[in-house]
């Protein structure tokens, strides 16, 4: 493995934690076959930035292992929306591959409703075709951080991938300007006053959405471990803190002074793409990004010499700690699907080396032990940000334990950083709302 390990990682991690609720009596389902005598698992995924083919190779490569075994295999970009009126009907998949913060926020529903099925006897299942457990091939620490939602030893997420996210850039624009990629917000304008004098941008995003990894980073070094968990708590008036304006006023000035003025328009579903290709034609120099860009954006045209960087987000101090977001993207079983004990022995299977090996060709790393020394040279770039001097990884997201009509804290968030780049929203505005919701989601919590 990569000489930073995911203990490292998961050790230096920041995750805020949901409290624990009782649990209902886990559902339970037939693993008879269908007509045919086969077994049919409905699997349902994510078509992210990785693509569709790998899933179809998996599934291929399982069928091969098990011929009695169909797998009717969906993959969408938006696979919540696909699957939902079947499941509203009765109609639920057997598995699905989605993770936590998605437009769709399927996954937190289906959280908060108790509605996923307990994994846990998945992780000492043996992986099919092989001999060691799934438990054993996991990295350490990976368990826990994410896939234990209700904040005790019972597991209904299993983690699929993990990924760095943070800045992305061109190594070779800023080698060619002699520029350094700056460590702390004053060199980091300080950068980008020089390349507004050239006329390229410091800045741009995808969508607005991107901001999770970016915030997460920057409230864990504003304000440390204690005010991340708060903000992700919802602790009452956290965002009136002296914390909280300062990491707003930074973001304000970053996306009102610094923005590439084309990124607004382009921040949506259809264009976003348009908004990475800035980096790539050398108009803007970071985004918010993580390794699924490369497999992205792989056929993209790009300026000469374009080679692919990666760095975590400036500290607010000289010599303070910069964080990495680590994304980690589940996999699930709805309480309600027909045929749970088949499709957790296909949730095991998709740790099997076979399927490893099929996720990584297009960038995908799973969190098994091994896996970050075969991914190819690119994707070490982004890796191998874990092992700069002062750099931590903080993972984690909103607790998922409250909900409130009308109230969406990563709207109150995130998708309102559109508003305040068009100068829409004032910081005052974004301040307020964001405390509003916080505050209403804190008392729902506590009932």
């Amino acid at each position: 493995m990569n000489k930073v390990s995911m203990a490292k990682v998961a050790i230096s991690a920041v995750a805020a934690c949901a409290m624990v609720v009782p649990l209902a009596a886990c559902g339970s389902s037939s693993a008879g076959g269908d007509a045919d005598g086969k077994v049919t698992l409905k699997f349902a995924a994510f078509e992210g930035g990785y693509g569709a083919q790998m899933y179809k190779d998996v599934v291929a490569a399982y069928e091969k292992l098990n011929p009695d075994v169909k797998i009717e295999l969906t993959t969408s970009k938006k696979i919540a929306d696909e699957i939902t009126p079947g499941m509203k009907a009765g109609n639920y998949p057997d598995i699905v591959e989605l993770g936590q913060g998605t437009e769709s926020g399927l996954t937190e529903t289906m959280l908060k409703d108790k509605a996923l099925e307990d994994v846990t006897d998945v992780l000492d299942m043996t992986v099919p075709g092989e001999s060691k457990t799934v438990k054993d091939k996991l990295v350490d620490g990976i368990i826990g951080l994410y896939t234990n939602p209700y904040g005790d030893d019972q597991t209904y997420l299993m983690p699929m991938y993990y990924s760095p996210s943070g800045l992305v850039y061109n190594k070779t624009l800023l080698e060619q300007n002699g520029w350094e990629v700056p460590t702390t917000w004053d060199e980091f304008f300080k950068l980008g006053d020089e390349a507004k004098a050239k006329g390229i941008s410091l800045f741009t995003y995808p969508t607005a959405g991107y901001f999770d990894a970016f915030f997460n980073a920057l409230l864990a070094d504003i304000g440390g471990d204690d005010f991340y968990t708060d903000v992700m708590t919802y602790k009452k008036d956290v965002w009136k803190s002296k914390d909280a304006t300062e990491a707003l006023t930074l973001v304000q000035k970053l996306v009102t002074e610094y923005l590439n003025p084309d990124t607004v328009g382009y921040a949506n579903s259809q264009d976003f793409t348009k908004n990475q290709q800035s980096v790539l034609d050398g108009k803007s120099l970071f985004m918010p990004n993580g390794t699924w860009i490369v497999n992205e954006m792989k056929d993209a045209p790009r300026t000469d010499g374009f080679e692919w960087g990666f760095a975590p987000v400036p500290t607010t101090t000289e010599g303070g700690t910069r964080y990495i977001n680590t994304t980690i993207e589940g996999v699930w079983i709805p309480k309600k699907a027909k045929h749970i004990e088949e499709a957790k022995k296909f949730m095991a299977f998709l740790y099997s080396d076979t399927a490893a090996d099929i996720f990584n060709k297009t960038g995908a790393v799973q969190p098994i032990k091994g896996m970050t020394d075969k991914v190819d040279d690119t994707m070490k770039v982004f890796y191998d940000a874990y092992n700069q001097d002062g750099v931590k990884a903080v993972a984690g997201s909103f607790s998922t334990t409250a909900s409130v009509e009308g109230k969406n804290i990563k709207d109150d968030l995130y998708t309102a950083v559109d508003s305040v780049a068009s100068g829409k929203k004032s910081l005052a505005d974004w301040q307020k709302a964001l405390n509003d919701t916080s505050n209403a989601l804190n008392e729902a919590s506590s009932k």
